[in-house]
């Protein structure tokens, strides 16, 4: 279902519903109900039809536990992480985690990322 190359709207897209999952995952355990994935798809307008919707189910509930992991879903989308990347993401995890304890909170991100 979703093959080739995302365009710059289409990334806006697929950003967009992770920040939204990650919204309405109101437990934080990174999992959303099929009635969640399908309202998601609904607000970013991606419409499918239901036959296709349950078939696209099917594959992201590979474990069948009524349940889809966003991760995995982004992941499905933009694939792993090439070498290059995994290695820049590690030295601005150890820059971040500066106290080394394996987790950074929110305030030292805040201290160290600006966005603009």
């Amino acid at each position: 279902i979703f093959r080739g190359t995302l365009s710059r709207s289409g990334v806006r897209v697929i950003t967009g519903l992770g920040k939204y999952f990650r919204q309405v995952d109101k437990s934080r355990n990174g999992l959303l109900s099929q009635a969640a994935f399908k309202e998601a798809l609904k607000v970013f307008h991606l419409e499918v039809p239901e036959q296709d919707f349950e078939s696209l189910w099917l594959i992201l509930d590979d474990s069948k536990s009524d349940k889809v992991d966003y991760g995995e879903f982004t992941r499905a989308i933009f694939g792993e992480m090439n070498e290059y990347r995994k290695t820049f993401v590690r030295k601005a995890y150890m820059k971040l985690d500066f106290n080394k304890t394996g987790s950074v909170p929110m305030v030292d991100v805040r201290k160290c990322y600006c966005a603009k």
